[in-house]
Order: structure tokens, then C-alpha cells, then sequence
């Protein structure tokens, strides 16, 4: 991961991360769950997806821990689901979608996101729509009537992300776009969402080269 294109997200994040934690300890497990859509378990833990993989967050501590393994996964995705977890409203998702910059603050950052994410999914698949249909139908992605070829994620239990790709022809390149619900405010703040956006176009990418 490029530590300079991410510096400014993860510096804006890791105070909410402190903030998060404490809240978090203070916040009925059970409201928290219902309002983000993570299940508790027969342990009083915190069970949720998050890009696939299934993690258990300890209830009294409120650290993180891969449901496989056992293992501790990254910071960043600590930060990322302990900040869903904290910003979690239970605002009922909506499937109406927006571009990065229609996001809180999400303007000044919109080309930088573009470049690194659906312009280099572009890139990465050379423009071959095909590719990826089916690294999203790899990922279980679900099929939206936008572009040439447009899926929707499951990344988060009530936050789904789209990516929409457009074929190239003799006059424009292949484009690609990443695509917000219009309630994913309610469920992590800009930054999250940069990142989150950045790491699905990852996993499209090594999905078509699998």
C-alpha cells in the first residue's frame, strides 16, 4: 500500500478510531449490533463481514480478531471497523448512488480517489469489460443496469459500494467509477469510505487475475 496516498485518510481517521473505542465501551453490545448489523455471538462478542473475511470483536475490550485464524488483521481494517461500528446510526440503507464527490468533504479529494481507484481498475484490466464481469461475479457482486458493466458490493453489513465500467473505443479510454450509497455517511465518515473504495478495487483486480 502507497503510505503517502494513504497518510492524510489514516490521519484523519485515528483520532475517531480513540474516540470509537471509548464510546464503544460505554454502548449496550446490543444496540451496537443492531445498529451496524454485526451479530452477537454465544459469548457476547461481535460477529460481522467485512471485504469478505469474517471478524469477531471481543465485547469488553473492543479489540479484533479474524473469525478464522484467530490472527489480528491490520490496523487499518481495525480502524475501518471499529469506525463503522462507532458511526453505525441504523439508518435503513438506500440504493441510490452518488460519486465520491457528492460525499461530506469529498470535492477536494474526488480526482485523487478517481486515480487510484477506478482509473487504476481501468488500467489494471486494460479496459476489458469482460474481466470484470467476471472477477465481480467472482466476489458475488450484484449486477446493476449502470455502464457497460456495473456491480454492487456487500462490504459492510449495511454498506454496499458500486463499481461501474465503461468500454473504451477509438475516441475515449475505459473508465471505471466507484459509487456510494447515498446513506454510507451514515456508516463511516469520507475517509473510511477512501479507503474501503481503494481496497474493493484491490480485491476486483486480484479477482480477475486469479
Amino acid at each position: 500500500m502507497d503510505n503517502f496516498k494513504w497518510q492524510s485518510h489514516v490521519d484523519k481517521l485515528a483520532p475517531v478510531v480513540k474516540e470509537a473505542q471509548a464510546k464503544l465501551r460505554t454502548t449496550d453490545r446490543a444496540v451496537v449490533a443492531d445498529r451496524s448489523g454485526a451479530t452477537l455471538d454465544a459469548d457476547g462478542n461481535l460477529r460481522l463481514e467485512c471485504l469478505w473475511r469474517a471478524y469477531v470483536i471481543d465485547q469488553t475490550e473492543w479489540t479484533i480478531t479474524r473469525a478464522d485464524d484467530g490472527s489480528t488483521p491490520a490496523s487499518l481494517l481495525q480502524s475501518l471497523i471499529l469506525t463503522y461500528l462507532y458511526m453505525a446510526d441504523g439508518m435503513p440503507p438506500v440504493d441510490r448512488w452518488m460519486g465520491f464527490r457528492e460525499l461530506p468533504d469529498g470535492l477536494f479529494y474526488a480526482q485523487a480517489f478517481q486515480g487510484y481507484t477506478g482509473k487504476e481498475l481501468a488500467h489494471d484490466l486494460n479496459g476489458d469489460v469482460a474481466a470484470f464481469k467476471a472477477a465481480s461475479d467472482k466476489l458475488q457482486g450484484a449486477p446493476l443496469a449502470i455502464g457497460d458493466a456495473g456491480y454492487a458490493f456487500q462490504v459492510l453489513p449495511r454498506l454496499k459500494i458500486a463499481v461501474v465500467m465503461w468500454a473504451g473505443d477509438d475516441e475515449f479510454a475505459a473508465q471505471a467509477q466507484v459509487l456510494f450509497q447515498e446513506t454510507a455517511a451514515h456508516y463511516l465518515m469520507t475517509e473510511g469510505l477512501a479507503i474501503v473504495g481503494n481496497l474493493l478495487i484491490g480485491q476486483i483486480a486480484k479477482a480477475a487475475k486469479a
